[in-house]
């Protein structure tokens, strides 16, 4: 078995957003939601759906800085979501439940490979693509919607 870890996203960077009005939100692109449903609303602090009638945030978080495969994505952040403790060599239920795209890069983030693969499928793909050497980290988004989910990192 390949090790890896997954981590939530600092809450700290976010909640000064918070606070901001609904306008100065959409002036920066981004939008107040109330989740409407226990499904459909992943936060990417909690690692965990949000509950109907959350506050969440959804905005643009760039999850990839390196070289010409620089990218960025919408991302869920609920007002109160605490930190997910770190996850060691099993995914988050919110990955199980979803089409994954996984994109594989080396430690200078360069593309290795992507793939797509059911939720359920998601924990064997992991560890098949960990077998390469070169694989660093892996970015899990939603295939559907292109929501970066997490980014999962050789431990």
């Amino acid at each position: 078995m390949h090790a890896y870890r997954i981590d939530g996203l600092a809450p700290e960077a976010f909640a000064p957003l918070f606070a901001l009005d609904d306008e100065a939100l959409r002036a920066h692109g981004m939008r107040r939601v109330v989740a409407d449903s226990p499904r459909g609303y992943p936060c990417r602090v909690s690692l965990s759906e949000a509950a109907a009638g959350e506050t969440l945030l959804l905005l643009t978080f760039e999850h990839h800085r390196d070289g010409p495969y620089r990218a960025s994505g919408p991302i869920f952040v609920r007002e109160r979501g605490e930190r997910a403790p770190t996850l060691r060599n099993r995914l988050p239920e919110l990955l199980r439940s979803r089409r994954l795209s996984l994109r594989v890069y080396d430690a200078d983030g360069w593309l290795l490979q992507a793939r797509v693969c059911e939720g359920e499928q998601g924990e064997a793909a992991v560890e098949e693509i960990l077998a390469d050497p070169r694989a660093a980290r892996i970015d899990a988004h939603n295939a559907a919607y292109g929501c970066f989910l997490c980014r999962i990192e050789r431990d």
